[in-house]
């Protein structure tokens, strides 16, 4: 059998996409009007994540650069949570799998699934 090369950049996309959320945190803020919105914002519009959850994706999404954590000092402290240049780039990878997933969404076989 020939040995199979994965590719290495393929292999980072997966370490950030694969792991849950992270996806979605980037995409919902990309649909923000200026790509930054509030812990308490992103927790409202995914309900389904808890707060501690939550603040673990969005750390190591800061982490891998792809946000951004503003401290704004007022009162009480804000705290907003922004794309990079890198992630708003990874935006752009996003669109392709959104599209392929309307697709195929519905489909559990061989058959596809006509756009709308």
């Amino acid at each position: 059998m020939i040995p199979i090369n994965i590719c290495p950049y393929l292999e980072y996309s997966f370490e950030i996409l694969g792991k849950k959320w992270n996806g979605l945190i980037i995409h919902y803020l990309s649909l923000c009007p200026d790509g930054s919105a509030r812990f308490s914002d992103i927790k409202k519009d995914l309900s389904d994540i808890t707060p501690r959850a939550l603040s673990q994706k969005l750390t190591e999404l800061v982490e891998f650069g792809l946000i951004e954590k503003k401290v704004i000092a007022e009162t009480p402290v804000s705290i907003i949570y922004a794309l990079t240049e890198k992630g708003r780039a990874l935006t752009l990878a996003l669109e392709p799998i959104q599209k392929w997933a309307f697709q195929f969404r519905d489909q559990k076989g061989g058959e596809k699934h006509e756009q709308e």
